[in-house]
């Protein structure tokens, strides 16, 4: 086997080593497209350097695909990792190998620590992970919301209720890359994320985000082919945005969502504002992608309180996930 740099003319086949394994691990997400993944590979999200690999057989069969992701503004001794091998190649070498390059990559580039993601119910990925020497760090769940068969009234309902706990703040929404005025007030949400929700025992440090990191996220979601739809409440008193929540999707399955960020402000906690953003953001989406059918979002285990928000919007457990965590 040789593992080599991923370049243009190898893209196709990494990218069916891709689909191949999530058709196998998570056969109720749709894979992430050609065209989506060819972006990426080429422009990476603002603030991140990204290093990408292809492994092959001694037939030249393309077995499996290395990524690694080095954050350059915060988290600086950490390494994100994606390691997948095609599910007809696993349990030959062929992972062991791939680690071990990535745990050179990331010497050499003096990081700490591989952080890295499983999923679905078989149990190859967890099993590998805990083969190699990393540990459990955190577990999370995965809720799917079906669209087709929400009870709309009672969704209605839910909003006109949280709506009366919310008198002085007022909605906003747009597509994509937010208004400037607004810039700085989700700069400020986003980088609180990391210091909100629980994180278990990843090391990891709050994001340091401005306007220009936000903006620059959007832009390249919007070069790989996704859109992002938002929805934020205003303090009314203040201007300021206090809550945000953000849906994306693709353009290349659009049946299908996902439920990122949702954050309200410390100060402006105890109005439901939470639970409004979110309600309004799915009527946002659905009125623009008449065609959805599911939205899933991922949630740590422990944070009971966005997941009883989950279940209360209709959102059920569909998967667990763990994020490890491999000290080097």
């Amino acid at each position: 086997m040789r593992i080599e740099p991923l370049t243009d003319a190898t893209i196709d086949q990494a990218h069916a080593v891709l689909r191949a394994a999530a058709e196998w691990d998570v056969p109720d997400l749709p894979p992430v497209a050609k065209s989506v993944f060819a972006v990426a590979v080429r422009h990476p999200f603002p603030g991140t350097e990204q290093e990408r690999y292809l492994a092959v057989d001694g037939d030249g069969t393309a077995v499996g695909f290395l990524g690694l992701n080095l954050p350059q503004y915060d988290n600086l001794d950490n390494v994100s990792i994606l390691l997948v091998v095609a599910p007809s190649h696993r349990r030959q070498g062929f992972g062991r190998a791939l680690h071990a390059h990535a745990v050179e990559r990331a010497r050499v580039a003096g990081r700490k620590r591989l952080i890295g993601t499983t999923a679905g119910a078989r149990p190859d990925g967890a099993s590998f992970a805990a083969a190699m020497g990393a540990e459990a760090a955190l577990r999370e769940t995965r809720s799917r919301f079906d669209v087709g068969g929400a009870d709309r009234e009672r969704l209605d309902a839910l909003r006109a209720e949280a709506w009366r706990h919310a008198d002085g703040y007022r909605l906003v929404q747009w597509i994509g890359v937010p208004p400037d005025e607004f810039l700085e007030d989700l700069a400020y949400l986003d980088g609180r994320l990391l210091s909100d929700a629980p994180v278990g025992d990843l090391v990891m440090e709050a994001e340091r985000v401005d306007g220009a990191r936000v903006r620059g996220n959007e832009e390249a979601r919007r070069a790989r082919g996704m859109t992002a739809f938002h929805t934020g409440a205003v303090h009314t008193a203040t201007g300021r945005l206090v809550a945000w929540s953000t849906l994306t999707g693709t353009d290349a399955a659009p049946e299908h969502a996902w439920q990122q960020i949702t954050i309200v402000h410390p100060a402006h906690r105890g109005h439901r504002l939470g639970l409004i953003v979110k309600l309004e953001n799915l009527r946002h989406i659905r009125a623009a992608r008449p065609g959805l059918t599911a939205v899933d979002t991922i949630n740590a285990s422990a944070n009971e309180r966005m997941l009883a928000i989950n279940r209360l919007m209709g959102f059920r457990p569909a998967d667990t996930e763990i994020q490890w965590q491999q000290a080097l």
